[in-house]
């Protein structure tokens, strides 16, 4: 990965930090499209809510566009084989759909299908590129922020009727929201869809966990807003998914306190508080529905599966990786083309959305790209996950504890989280960008500005200012500034 704070030799300074600033700006633009997205979608434009799918997807080549000028585009082994797994699949796809759809929307389709799995995700090593820690943590104060107001329209969804303008779905508004049980609908917040919440909110919960237990980073006010705000989130959430991100984020302490307990101050304060903030949250009438629901959910769940509540935990997760390994043998060599197994490429080729092949991301991908490639690419994503394990454990043995909080937040989605759902490949590129930016220890160095006219040492040689550089003798005081 290169570092950021070294000058390519063939820019000017101040163009170089010029570009820095606006790709920073492009992520955070990125950011709020993606908060922001389902509510375009659902309320102000729901007449564009197709062609916002693509929304991100200009920001995501501009950011490149500007990467590449700077040279910090990432050129390393995993971009390398993203590109070669994503070419081939694409050109391989045209030639399988080419006998039986019409080649105006054969491009469409492949080309929805090539920015669903592979067009965002080189982001993750630019986020790296350009935000070290100290920038995950600001990121995370306007997360937590935003958790507030979110929770609290989870809740407004929740209680209002399924088919009320709050809880319209994206488009035209026709059909309803997923629902939980007892007429009540998973709230999606401002997304489109109740993954949205179930990513966000987990994202939020790790950095609530952060500021607990490093208590100097963020305000009390704010992490007891924030927390009371997951905590409502997930209780009208109906969602057992977003029940068992969170409890992974939990589960990542065992491993902050097996590891580096050194590395966690006390935190009896931030507990008394979020203790307070439960005792609050637990008093109001919505919570206690809420919960009847979402208890509901797991305790017919696993009734149906004839298993107990943890034990259907643990095989919805993993058959999320068994369904897709099983479909092996059933998928053509070459899989039936890219981009046809996700909703929007089913709306190219059949007028509306919906899943022509599996709503399991394995089994999409197997089925899209073939057992050859298609396992390729999952493969590639294991790795990654993998790779972002590694890099977390290595900055816990430093002290830094906020990589792997945001790891057990993100690596489902990398794994199988599904990326033809613009909300979901959003997040996935989001946290697992920030897992690894936060890794960055030291704090990226602001690029000096070159003076206009410096007055350089006479009768310094020339082999010096080859040597040293022409701003060496600012740097060690023999020039007055």
């Amino acid at each position: 990965m290169p570092n950021v704070a070294e000058t390519p030799p063939s820019l000017p300074v101040a163009d170089y930090a010029g570009m820095l600033r606006d790709i920073r700006r492009l992520i955070y633009l990125y950011l709020f499209l993606l908060m922001i997205e389902g509510a375009l979608r659902k309320w102000i434009v729901p007449q564009f809510s197709n062609p916002l799918l693509l929304v991100r997807d200009p920001v995501v080549l501009a950011i490149y566009f500007l990467a590449w000028r700077a040279h910090i585009f990432p050129r390393n082994g995993f971009i390398l084989w993203l590109a070669i797994i994503g070419v081939l699949s694409w050109i391989v796809s045209i030639f399988v759909l080419d006998p039986y759809v019409p080649m105006s929307r054969i491009l469409f389709v492949t080309a929805y299908g090539f920015r669903s799995n592979f067009l965002h995700l080189p982001l993750i090593f630019i986020f790296a590129s350009v935000f070290d820690v100290k920038d995950v943590k600001k990121i995370g104060w306007w997360i937590l922020l935003g958790i507030i107001p979110m929770s609290l329209l989870m809740a407004l969804q929740f209680h209002s009727a399924p088919d009320s303008f709050i809880n319209r779905t994206v488009g035209l508004g026709e059909g309803e929201q997923i629902t939980a049980g007892g007429g009540k609908i998973r709230p999606p917040g401002t997304f489109s869809f109740i993954s949205g919440p179930i990513y966000y909110v987990t994202g939020a919960a790790a950095f609530v966990l952060y500021g607990a237990l490093r208590r100097s980073t963020y305000p009390s006010w704010l992490l007891f807003g924030a927390g009371c705000s997951v905590l409502l989130a997930i209780v009208v959430s109906g969602s057992r998914s977003l029940v068992m991100s969170v409890l992974l984020v939990m589960l990542s302490l065992a491993i902050v306190l097996l590891i580096r307990p050194d590395a966690v101050n006390r935190f009896g304060k931030s507990l008394i508080l979020l203790v307070i903030g439960m005792l609050i949250v637990s008093r109001l009438p919505i919570v206690h529905e809420g919960l009847t629901i979402l208890s509901s959910r797991f305790t017919e769940s696993a009734e149906a599966s004839e298993t107990t509540i943890t034990s259907g935990l643990i095989q919805r997760t993993l058959s999320g990786f068994t369904e897709g390994l099983g479909q092996l043998g059933h998928a053509p060599i070459f899989g039936f083309g890219l981009g046809v197994g996700t909703s929007g490429g089913a709306a190219f080729l059949m007028g509306q959305s919906t899943f022509l092949l599996s709503e399991n991301e394995w089994t999409r991908i197997i089925f899209e790209s073939g057992p050859i490639l298609g396992l390729a690419f999952l493969m590639w994503r294991t790795l990654l996950a993998v790779y972002l394990g590694v890099v977390s454990l290595r900055a816990l043995t430093r002290g830094e504890i906020l990589p792997l909080l945001l790891f057990s937040a993100s690596f489902l989605i990398i794994l199988s989280g599904q990326l033809g759902q613009p909300t979901s490949l959003g997040f996935a590129v989001v946290f697992n960008g920030l897992c690894l930016a936060s890794t960055r220890a030291g704090e990226i160095a602001p690029v000096p500005v070159t003076p206009t006219t410096p007055r350089l040492i006479r009768g310094r040689s020339a082999y010096a200012d080859r040597l040293h550089g022409a701003d060496a003798s600012y740097r060690n005081g023999s020039v007055d500034r």
